[in-house]
């Protein structure tokens, strides 16, 4: 069944608790667990025929959380999750739900009363993942490639350098490889998934006179090489991206321009084929006004 003569309908449930106990005043325990159901119906219009399928699962959420000295939070958490999977492959066969497994472990530190930052480790394994179908006798059908996995470091520092001038930065390191597939040769990098990334935001906002309230931000992002697919034939080039901002604060009043890819840079944003890549977005202005109640 081809998906463009066919429909597809995701019912789906999902209920979820969670507690956080202090064991003492510098020991807290996050303990969790979500509940999902899903029923998926597919149908063919042309031979006005459907098939079904439903799954449920419970999925835990554990979290430590440990500060030595007051400016010091260390962390570890684990975290199961459950996803239906949408769609269906060239035989007509359904998708089973992907499913994910994630270990995390990290230090949060307040450098002082303004400034903050994070550095996370993390461990993530993705199966029954859904990708395009390679064959192309198959167009527009999909794949289950069978088990991904992703690990990493994530650095974040933010915080208020001055009165009104704000910073951002972010960098992360990502090594994402398939790990296991029918199709595709385990330890092939996933596709569009970039080693490394960084990105600063900054923003100043004018704190008194009669211009308080406008205020200007700059930010800066950075994509490494990654590659354009699964079978790792070729690559997409790595990016340096710039944008910025105007905006106007008054009571509940806000106006703000953005200016996105400011410098109008030429840049592949993602790729699923030879044929199929993705530009990035050119020189754009969006403006919004809001009004807060």
């Amino acid at each position: 069944m081809s998906p463009l003569n066919g429909s597809s309908l995701t019912d789906a449930l999902g209920i979820y608790v969670q507690d956080q106990i202090a064991l003492s005043e510098n020991l807290k325990l996050l303990l969790g667990v979500r509940f999902d159901a899903f029923k998926q119906t597919d149908g063919d219009l042309v031979a006005n025929t459907e098939s079904s399928q439903s799954g449920d699962a419970f999925s835990p959420r554990f979290g430590i959380v440990y500060q030595p000295i007051e400016p010091i939070s260390l962390y570890a958490s684990y975290t199961r999750s459950f996803t239906p999977a949408i769609g269906s492959s060239f035989d007509g066969s359904l998708f089973k739900p992907e499913r994910g497994t994630q270990y995390e472990v990290g230090v949060k530190a307040d450098l002082n009363d303004r400034i903050s930052t994070t550095l996370a480790f993390y461990n993530l394994t993705r199966s029954n993942v859904v990708t395009a179908d390679p064959d192309p006798n198959h167009p527009n059908f999909s794949i289950q490639t069978g088990e991904q996995h992703s690990r990493g470091i994530e650095l974040n520092i933010g915080g208020e350098i001055l009165p009104g001038w704000n910073v951002i930065a972010g960098y992360a390191y990502t090594d994402a490889t398939i790990t296991k597939d029918n199709t595709y040769t385990p330890g092939n990098l996933l596709n569009n998934v970039p080693k490394n990334s960084f990105n600063l935001w900054t923003k100043y906002e004018i704190q008194s006179g009669s211009l308080k309230g406008l205020g200007v931000g700059l930010g800066f992002f950075y994509i490494s090489n990654r590659q354009a697919d699964l079978d790792n034939s070729f690559e997409v080039p790595s990016y340096f991206r710039t944008d910025a901002a105007i905006f106007y604060k008054q009571g509940q009043l806000r106006a703000q321009l953005n200016f996105r890819n400011l410098f109008d840079v030429d840049y592949f944003e993602s790729a699923s084929n030879l044929l199929t890549v993705d530009r990035g977005e050119p020189f754009t202005v969006q403006g919004t006004i809001s009004w807060e109640f």
